[in-house]
């Protein structure tokens, strides 16, 4: 073959890999961002980038862009390893075109992404874009239907990671939304349907892009984020800690680790307090219970008051659901329930056992949440659990109330395991409250009313705030002293490997979205 023909290609790839140019890449690195190859440099094992598609053009001939070359149109797409297991990836360079989307921009991620299906892989998407290339018009719009499509018929099937930085306006912010994980970076990543000058100009009002849809903003506010880093860096070092705990595709399991004992010398009997109305961290539980006490926690910064997250029992991974006294005494309300009901379906999607541990008092009240539609909001945990056929184990550690007990895993949703530790109080209400509607006519009658109010609700409390009640009517397995926790987990995990769950057969369900 002819020399010049390779030299030739040598220069047309060397030409095309600087993207729009020396200047456009220096301003982008000016801008604390890194260029869109260096973010997949970053993201992938050293030398394992195979790039796709460098030569595809764009096909438009008006508004000025006839004759305009667009480096790889916009976006750089191709496949390569994490920690040794494939993924295909995208990422979208700002330094051509402002990372415009056209068709044949969107028809190159729409290509990496049936390459994902179809091999069954994680697809990653590096977003950084202006949003739609106005010249090509309707050709955009196509584009970013056609991704949205694809988004759908991944989802449940392979892991799909969004990851921001830069901004994601306009209706490209919709695919991140469709994806099973968004990753934002501090003061770098923004996402929001219409920008600061519309509103301004519709509504009159003024705001930043950073205050309108910052990192922050979806990391706390929205819940639209569920990984929060303070740069780049740091933000694919976590995504390479979850691509690690969770299998390639729905066919498969997340691989094993060798079992490893908690480093938490935090005992379970000393984390949760004597007195119930005192709070504790539910985190410190999970790390006295999880392999190598490590918990990768997600949505961390959003709905705080029910945690969830990924950790390792005997060398396999699990989804843990923790209700949090620390926040709103760990209550269940609209978001702590679209957050956990999310989590719960792509554990179930992605066969990974789910640990619920459950300590709260019901039901947040509020006139703001019942016109919030916290009924429709609660009915999603109800549904996500009943739904799942993964292996379901929960564990009451204290607080189990109303129809929060019953939406946290219990034995009647289909629970494959329940336990209790001896501080656990199960009742339709607190001792409070019980006693109060039970014995108002006692205590409305007694002499002293405080001293007949507290004998009422020890005898509430006596009678049904405890888990033998419940334990009696086999509505719980076993009381487990705290000490027995994480053996009793190993042991239903081991016994559930096999679980054969019989479901009627439907196309689909009706959710409560």
């Amino acid at each position: 073959m002819s020399l010049d023909k390779i030299q030739m290609l040598r220069d047309k790839k060397a030409a095309l890999e600087k993207g729009g140019g020396d200047a456009a890449l220096a301003k982008q690195r000016a801008a604390g961002k890194m260029t869109a190859r260096e973010r997949i440099e970053e993201l992938l094992d050293k030398g394992s980038f195979q790039e796709y598609d460098l030569f595809v053009k764009h096909e438009i001939h008006d508004f000025g862009m006839a004759g305009k070359e667009l480096a790889g149109d916009g976006v750089v797409t191709g496949t390569g390893t994490v920690g040794g297991s494939p993924v295909c990836v995208y990422a979208q360079d700002f330094s051509v075109q402002g990372g415009s989307l056209g068709l044949m921009h969107a028809r190159k991620i729409t290509k990496i992404m049936d390459h994902a299906i179809k091999m069954k892989v994680p697809c990653i998407g590096i977003n950084d874009s202006g949003g739609a290339r106005i010249q090509e018009g309707v050709g955009a719009l196509a584009g970013y239907g056609e991704i949205f499509y694809r988004n759908t018929m991944a989802s449940g099937v392979i892991p799909q990671i969004s990851v921001i930085l830069g901004p994601c306006a306009g209706g490209a912010v919709y695919s991140p939304a469709l994806t099973d994980f968004v990753f934002v970076v501090d003061n770098v990543s923004k996402m929001f349907i219409t920008g600061p000058n519309v509103i301004e100009t519709v509504l009159g009002e003024k705001i930043s892009q950073e205050d309108l849809g910052g990192a922050r903003v979806h990391a706390e506010i929205t819940g639209n984020a569920h990984f929060f880093a303070s740069d780049e860096k740091e933000c694919f070092d976590m995504i390479k800690r979850l691509l690690a705990l969770i299998p390639k595709n729905n066919m498969e399991r997340a691989a094993a680790e060798k079992p490893a004992e908690p480093r938490s010398v935090k005992k379970i009997e000393e984390i949760i307090p004597s007195d119930p109305k005192q709070p504790y961290d539910v985190r410190d539980i999970i790390r006295a219970i999880s392999d190598n006490s490590d918990f990768f926690e997600v949505h961390e910064l959003f709905a705080k008051n029910i945690v969830v997250g990924f950790g390792r029992m005997n060398g396999e991974t699990v989804g843990f659901v923790a209700n949090q006294p620390l926040f709103l005494a760990g209550v269940l309300d609209c978001d702590s329930s679209d957050k956990a009901a999310r989590f719960i379906r792509y554990c179930d999607a992605f066969n990974i056992p789910i640990i619920t541990l459950e300590d709260m008092p019901g039901y947040l009240p509020g006139v703001d949440q019942e016109h919030a539609g916290v009924i429709r909001h609660g009915a999603k945990m109800l549904y996500a659990y009943s739904e799942a056929t993964v292996p379901k184990i929960t564990v009451i550690l204290r607080k189990a109330y109303g129809g929060g007990y019953i939406a946290m895993n219990s034995r009647h949703l289909g629970a494959d395991f329940v336990f209790a530790l001896p501080s656990a109080e199960i009742a339709v209400m607190g001792p409070e409250g019980a006693a109060n509607i039970i014995f108002k006519k006692d205590i409305a009658e007694a002499e002293n009313q405080d001293e007949m109010r507290k004998l009422k609700v020890q005898e509430y409390i006596d009678k049904f705030a405890n888990p033998y009640v419940a334990a009696g009517k086999g509505f719980i397995d076993a009381v487990i002293e705290p000490s027995e926790t994480r053996k009793a987990l190993i042991h239903a995990l081991s016994l559930s490997k096999g679980k054969d769950e019989f479901r009627p057969v439907k196309k689909h369900g009706v959710p409560p979205f």
